[in-house]
């Protein structure tokens, strides 16, 4: 597939309204900005495992709390998800091909294949573009449930609290906004943003460049355009759609 071709599906299926975008597909795609040639069967198949895994560990689940509890317990303990501790700023772990394969990744591809997960069983689970720390929330009829997707379980309120003053320097609890659910789109344009971070950083122009064509096309400014241009890529023919974290 030529990087053009590329860039058109990512362009094709993240520019969906979004009851209709899917997340993984999406996040799927953009492990292309390593290269064109990406095989995505091998991790979608290892996904529909992961979800005939999630649907059996939670069906006998009596409430909305215990359904979460089982999924995350899935997630982590079984399937084997982790945070990479050892090199967090490994651009592969803002690839979920490469998440899903070697089970570890940030918080914010974590947060993808659990709420990708949970979808799949039937639990609420949307992310939170928390700063500095991406999260997921599940609403519950006995509450907001925080899950750390680096962690793998549920947020204390002091946690959340030491997250908060992390990122603001308030030790206070965060204002109920920084809590809101983000859109598919918004995941998405995380993802790029920290890939661009890292390919700024080792002056990797070609795979920049992709990242920031995709950024395009679910941001579209004449900033970008320009840099786009300025690193021998086109803009993007159409725009759509709506530190590592």
């Amino acid at each position: 597939m030529s990087e053009r071709l590329s860039l058109t599906l990512f362009a094709h299926v993240a520019a969906r309204p979004e009851a209709e975008l899917d997340l993984a597909e999406a996040a799927l795609l953009v492990g292309e900005v390593e290269g064109p040639s990406l095989d995505l069967a091998p991790s979608t198949q290892a996904l529909s495992a992961l979800f005939a895994g999630a649907r059996a560990a939670v069906a006998r689940a009596k409430s909305d709390e215990a359904r979460l509890e089982r999924a995350v317990r899935f997630v982590y303990d079984e399937a084997g998800f982790h945070g990479n501790e050892d090199d967090y700023y490994d651009p592969r772990n803002s690839f979920l091909h490469e998440v899903i394969g070697r089970r570890t990744g940030i918080p914010i591809t974590l947060a993808v294949v659990l709420i990708e997960v949970c979808r799949s069983a039937g639990v609420d689970a949307r992310g939170v573009s928390f700063p500095g720390h991406f999260l997921v929330r599940s609403d519950t009829p006995r509450g907001t449930i925080l899950v750390d997707p680096f962690a793998g379980r549920p947020l204390a309120r002091e946690e959340l609290r030491a997250l908060h003053k992390r990122a603001s320097g308030n030790d206070k609890d965060p204002p109920a906004g920084l809590l809101d659910a983000a859109t598919k789109a918004q995941i998405l344009t995380r993802i790029l943003n920290n890939l661009r971070g890292i390919y700024e950083s080792r002056n990797d122009e070609a795979r920049l460049r992709r990242v920031l064509e995709r950024l395009q096309v679910l941001t579209p400014s004449e900033p970008l355009r320009q840099k786009i241009a300025e690193l021998g890529g086109s803009p993007p023919w159409r725009s759509g759609g709506a530190g590592l974290n």
